[in-house]
Order: structure tokens, then sequence, then C-alpha cells
């Protein structure tokens, strides 16, 4: 489905608003230019400025204080992710997709990050496994925030971290204990093959 023009300028407006942002190093509680002057200098009208702004006030990125201006906010990662979801997550078979992709995401993170597996990583994915003040669901993301790390992939790591933002707000993920430990006796016996077959056993049993 293609855009119609006036989303095409509506989106042109929002990327234009976060290179100034970016080009000017605003920080959060710095003040944004009006309305005029964002219209002058990204050329855009007025309208189109003050839709992109409503959005990015929906999502927590900016607040306005009446008879002070438009601010920028703390930035607010579950609250953002759970206006988006509201949108973008209605049916089941996307609720589904996200998940299924974000198991996918999660098998390359751990066979990219076995050639870096060392010693004391062994022990520290033992102390995340056996930390008895983290939930299964914190478990679940500690571990593989390890393996991300690891992959020394930063964009990687940012699609999952996104996608299991997303994911929190509709299920949370986690696998049987078993399944944790036998990916770290993958890593001490240096058995990367079996990886696949783990991963594939574990989603079969959700």
């Amino acid at each position: 489905m293609s855009m119609s023009p006036k989303q095409k300028v509506y989106q042109g407006v929002l990327q234009e608003l976060r290179k100034y942002i970016d080009d000017h190093d605003l920080k959060p509680g710095d003040k944004l230019p009006s309305e005029r002057e964002l219209s002058e200098n990204l050329e855009a009208g007025r309208s189109s400025i003050r839709e992109a702004l409503r959005a990015m006030e929906l999502l927590g990125l900016i607040e306005t204080r009446h008879g002070e201006g438009t601010f920028l906010s703390h930035y607010r990662p579950y609250h953002s992710v759970e206006v988006l979801s509201s949108f973008i997550l209605q049916g089941a078979n996307t609720r589904n997709d996200l998940l299924f992709a974000k198991k996918i995401i999660e098998k390359e993170a751990a066979r990219i990050a076995y050639d870096h597996i060392r010693l004391d990583d062994i022990e520290q994915l033992y102390g995340i496994i056996y930390d008895s003040t983290l939930s299964n669901n914190e478990r679940h993301v500690a571990f593989f925030q390890y393996l991300f790390y690891k992959t020394e992939n930063l964009l990687l790591a940012k699609v999952w971290q996104l996608m299991d933002e997303f994911s929190y707000t509709i299920s949370s993920l986690s696998y049987e204990q078993s399944f944790y430990l036998e990916l770290i006796k993958l890593y001490q016996t240096k058995n990367y093959g079996k990886i696949e077959e783990l991963f594939y056993s574990a989603c079969n049993k959700q």
C-alpha cells in the first residue's frame, strides 16, 4: 500500500525534525523552535509541522508547556512502544509473526556469539541463569542481552531490543531453564552444529 502525498510530506517532516534535533545537538529539556520557525527552517507547511509535533508528543518524545513552548522529553521506551503497538500489533497474525521473528534473531545471535564466547563469559551466563532475584522474563532478557553484546553487532542488538520492547506489550517470552543450560553447554563443548537443533526443539515446545 503506497502512501498518499500528504503522508509522504508528514513522514518527511518527521525525518527533518529528527535531523534538526541531531544537527543542533538538542538534549532532553531543550526547547524546540516555534512552529513558524520550524516551518521556515524545514521549508514545510505549518499544518505538517503541527501534525508531526503532535505525533512526537503522543510518543512521549516532546512535551508542550502552556505559555512556554515545546521541549524535548526524556525518552521512555516502553511508553512509546505501547502507543505504537496499539496501532501496529492489532492482528493475531502480526503478533505471532513478531514473536516468531524475535526467536529467529535470538537464534542467530546465539550462533554469531559462538566464536566470541570465552571461559569468563560462560561463568557470566551461568551467573545470570542462577540469579534467583530475576524473574523468568528478566532472566531471558539478561541472558540474550549478554549474547547480543558478544556478537559485537550494535545494529542487530538494537533490532532485537526493539522487538523485545514490542513483544513485552503483548506476551512474555522465555524458555525453560534447561534450554539456557543446554546452550551454555554447547558453548563449552564447542558444539556449534547443535545450536540450530536446540532452538528448533525449544520453539516447537511453545
